[in-house]
């Protein structure tokens, strides 16, 4: 094991929301051991010395609230459990928790195979895909991540390593799915893989002038693609958007200079953002702009566009720390899920964000199938949205807590791999089986070792 300190952000308040949103990026006076383990035993013994401040696994850190954060802790890092076992017979791959979607990525897709599921970004791990129980453009139709895992392997709170799976040890298993973390240390899993034939992707895309009919379009056709995925111009009062779909291109769709190599994978970040930005660069003007630009560089409709991985599934992996672009007061990511009958409160949510100029060149919107039996994972049938914000607009915290209100009253819920600010109560109110996933975890953590700052900030 090797360690190091870190500083880590503070248990954030609740009731402080001006605070939170106007001091991000403060760090926080209780300092953070960063361990890096090797093995099973490093971290069986860590648990077993855990200190009154307890333990967290950590990935590549990409939650953009405070779930892979726990000030006085010690943090994990599992980078060196990299692993990575294919069995293309069976289509499953074995993979250490500390493996990214990246690095999975140029191992399978070359044989044929591509991850059942990804997040808008390839750099996050098999653990935190698990721990945060990812969904993508593909969920209306195969479901998140934790639906396609066969087993896992973790560490509870005894120190205990066990191997659990649906079906065996059913309701563990599906607590550490979408659990953040909480109910151990996940070292690794084994999932199943989707088969290719080329490494590109097969795209329609339309370019749609109103809101009310670009959800239309999503509600009459999504089931007819595996991935379906809207941008949004949420500087635009239509709430025009452009929309993609597709599905993985069959080798002998390819152009005759890609048939000889038809499953070649590439993914090169382009360029790096400068760890210094303009603060005033991202604003309602630039913001206009940019959604202008984007909205119009997309064409009115083409059918069969064969697209990269990248290209599609990852469009923000092209540049680096693209985050720098907020500038250093940062941003931060309001995400929710409603049911179909509360389909409005997408409009609601642009309307009231637009109206204090908290414009978004991120804002994407999906639908949802039915959820997994994990009791705290984030999907449930209807649509999800969800917008990055500059966290430094004047009256954010009071439109996002009124938004919160919305939410919660249709039966909606955040997603707490992207909150920074929800409250204990819309936590409790909006994961109504939330009783019954902290009995499973007593089970498997009685003495409350695995802690973070999320979880004490929503009293987990």
């Amino acid at each position: 094991m090797t360690t190091s300190s870190v500083n880590g952000r503070s248990p954030l308040h609740s009731d402080d929301r001006e605070r939170l949103l106007s001091g991000w990026g403060r760090t926080s006076p209780t300092v953070a051991r960063v361990v890096a383990v090797g093995s099973i035993d490093d971290v069986q013994a860590l648990i077993a010395g855990a200190g009154p401040r307890g333990v967290l696994a950590r990935g590549l850190g990409r939650s953009y609230g405070d779930a892979a954060q726990s000030g006085g802790a010690d943090v994990l890092d599992l980078a060196s459990m990299s692993g990575i076992s294919l069995d293309p017979e069976g289509g499953v791959v074995t993979a250490g928790a500390g493996v990214s979607l990246d690095a999975l990525m140029r191992v399978i897709v070359p044989a044929g195979f591509f991850v059942p599921v990804t997040p808008g970004t390839r750099m996050v791990t098999v653990g935190g895909a698990i721990a945060a129980d990812v969904h993508g453009k593909n969920h209306h139709v195969e479901g998140t991540f934790g639906a396609h895992v066969q087993s896992l392997t973790l560490v509870d709170g005894t120190g205990e390593r066990r191997v659990i799976g649906p079906n065996d040890g059913g309701e563990e298993f599906w607590a550490t799915v979408g659990g953040m973390g909480l109910t151990g240390i996940i070292t690794e899993a084994s999932f199943d893989l989707i088969p290719i034939t080329s490494s590109l992707i097969s795209v329609d895309t339309d370019r749609v002038l109103h809101l009310d009919d670009l959800m239309s379009h999503m509600i009459a056709r999504d089931d007819e693609y595996r991935y379906s995925v809207a941008w949004i111009d949420s500087a635009h009062p239509s709430g025009r958007g452009v929309l993609t779909r597709g599905d993985h291109a069959p080798a002998d769709w390819l152009p005759p200079k890609r048939r000889a190599s038809p499953l070649a994978y590439s993914a090169k970040a382009l360029g790096t953002v400068p760890p210094v930005f303009p603060s005033g660069l991202v604003n309602p003007l630039t913001m206009r702009a940019f959604n202008e630009m984007w909205f119009r560089k997309a064409p009115k409709s083409r059918q069969g566009e064969l697209q990269s991985i990248g290209a599609f599934f990852h469009p923000l992996d092209v540049a680096q720390d693209w985050n720098r672009g907020y500038g250093p007061r940062g941003f931060l990511q309001y995400q929710f899920a409603v049911p179909d009958q509360a389909a409005h409160l997408v409009a609601v949510t642009l309307e009231r964000l637009r109206a204090i100029g908290a414009l978004s060149p991120v804002t994407v919107l999906k639908r949802f199938g039915a959820a997994n039996p994990a009791p705290l994972s984030f999907p449930q049938p209807g649509w999800t949205l969800a917008i990055d914000v500059p966290a430094g607009v004047d009256g954010l915290a009071g439109v996002l807590d009124g938004l919160d209100e919305l939410v919660l009253a249709a039966g909606g819920r955040l997603y707490l791999a992207k909150d920074s600010r929800m409250s204990p109560a819309m936590m409790a109110a909006s994961y109504p089986r939330l009783g019954e996933w902290q009995r499973v975890r007593d089970r498997m953590d009685p003495r409350g070792i695995f802690v973070s700052d999320l979880s004490r900030r929503l009293s987990l």
